[in-house]
């Protein structure tokens, strides 16, 4: 039960503040690596396509060319939600298949307000939004007499004029 809490109070502090650690939409890439090194999954390095999407576990960031983080993504739909540790930047397990009951009462007990989000609710999936920071949490399997589980919660993107100079050659 610890680590359920663990999970949610990481939630929370995302939801209500719009940060974890060095986490942050708009934070730079430097803090990010500093605190939890290379990313498990993904690189910056290379000719590709800005943004670009890289991953500490189920902690998703899309990086600008600018190297700032634009959108921050926790996946909770799997049965171990994988995280990195803020003292060390090593893997952590969480426990999933945490519900929609679960979200709200954390939130509730963190004092973060929340309204359900009718833009994102349809067929089996509902969402909700926590107001100080704009943080969406999806849930699946909506259905009669059964509580639906967090998909992801993500934070809004950074919506930020990049200021680094592109390589397009078109004018």
């Amino acid at each position: 039960m610890i680590r359920v809490m663990a999970i949610l109070d990481i939630l929370t502090e995302l939801a209500t503040t719009g940060r974890w650690g060095p986490v942050a939409t708009g934070a730079d890439w430097a803090e990010v690596t500093a605190s939890f090194g290379d990313p498990w999954t993904g690189t910056l390095t290379g000719p590709w396509e800005w943004p670009r999407l890289v991953a500490y576990g189920d902690l998703e960031l899309s990086v600008c060319h600018c190297r700032r983080i634009v959108l921050v993504c926790v996946q909770t739909w799997r049965d171990v939600i994988e995280l990195p540790s803020l003292s060390s930047g090593e893997p952590r397990g969480f426990p999933g298949s945490l519900t929609h009951q679960d979200v709200t009462r954390a939130l509730d007990a963190a004092g973060c307000p929340w309204r359900p989000d009718p833009s994102l609710t349809f067929d089996d999936q509902c969402a909700l939004t926590a107001l100080p920071s704009g943080a969406t949490f999806a849930f699946s399997g909506v259905a009669p007499g059964v509580e639906p589980v967090l998909n992801v919660m993500g934070l809004p993107d950074g919506l930020h004029d990049c200021p680094a100079p592109t390589t397009s050659t078109t004018p």
